[in-house]
């Protein structure tokens, strides 16, 4: 029993040491079409975390098959040591899809109080209020339905109830989407102290002047190959490119 415990000791101490996210070999095909192939990269705790490529590059099928809403043809994910394919993986991270639609009926308030609780968190109206003024949204409209929203209000409402989850991995696919600059410039203020706090963010993102400010590790997918796993200054320096722009457009060509 003593060398059981021991043993079990060890697997959770390297869990807790290793990567947020961890994928190997990871191979995906639609019929005949490959939509990943092979990739295999890892994320670290605490590192704000972007993966760019172009549509169709493959990173929202990368995401389905992080979360385990689809199958995945070969390979392995792991999420902070544990199989994507355990429901437990999923405990320690809040996601926020890129076409986030929360349920027309619900007012913004339902909504927040919903989420809160799939997050084991009580709802606090301070709290929310200041999060919610935070990213530049009318604390007034919560009573109303979310039906009434703009995208850009919706889109703040997903952001703050991914960020009042604290969980410790925060999964944003696109997450500045619908967002004027004013409302970009303060999300990215609440990631930096996202970050600030020891959570992990892993991102999508087709605005690479974003990528470079606030990330310090990424990965670039092409037609589903992994062609760049680094910070985005290495990228910048392999190619010899003055933005991030320049050096993404020399990884994939």
């Amino acid at each position: 029993m003593r060398q059981q415990a021991i043993a079990e000791r060890a697997i959770t101490d390297r869990n807790e040491r290793g990567p947020a996210i961890c994928l190997v070999g990871l191979s995906k095909r639609y019929a005949a079409n490959p939509a990943l192939q092979d990739v295999a990269m890892q994320v670290a705790r605490g590192a704000t975390f972007a993966l760019v490529g172009a549509n169709g590059a493959g990173k929202t099928t990368l995401i389905k098959c992080l979360l385990d809403f689809c199958d995945y043809d070969s390979g392995r994910i792991e999420i902070f040591g544990v199989a994507s394919t355990r429901t437990s993986a999923r405990c320690r991270l809040a996601f926020l899809p890129e076409r986030f639609v929360p349920p027309y009926y619900l007012t913004g308030e339902d909504f927040v109080r919903f989420m809160s609780g799939m997050y084991g968190r009580a709802y606090r109206a301070n709290e929310t209020s200041e999060m919610l003024e935070a990213l530049d949204f009318p604390c007034t409209a919560l009573r109303r339905p979310v039906r009434d929203f703009s995208k850009g209000m919706t889109q703040k409402l997903g952001l703050a109830a991914c960020l009042l989850s604290r969980r410790e991995l925060l999964v944003l696919d696109e997450p500045t989407s619908g967002l004027d600059p004013k409302a970009r410039a303060l999300l990215k203020s609440q990631l930096k102290r996202v970050r600030e706090l020891g959570s992990t963010l892993f991102l999508t993102s087709h605005s690479l002047a974003d990528v470079d400010e606030l990330c310090n590790e990424m990965a670039v997918l092409h037609e589903g190959k992994l062609r760049y796993a680094g910070t985005p200054a290495s990228l910048k320096e392999r190619h010899r490119a003055i933005n991030l722009e320049q050096a993404y457009l020399a990884c994939i060509a």
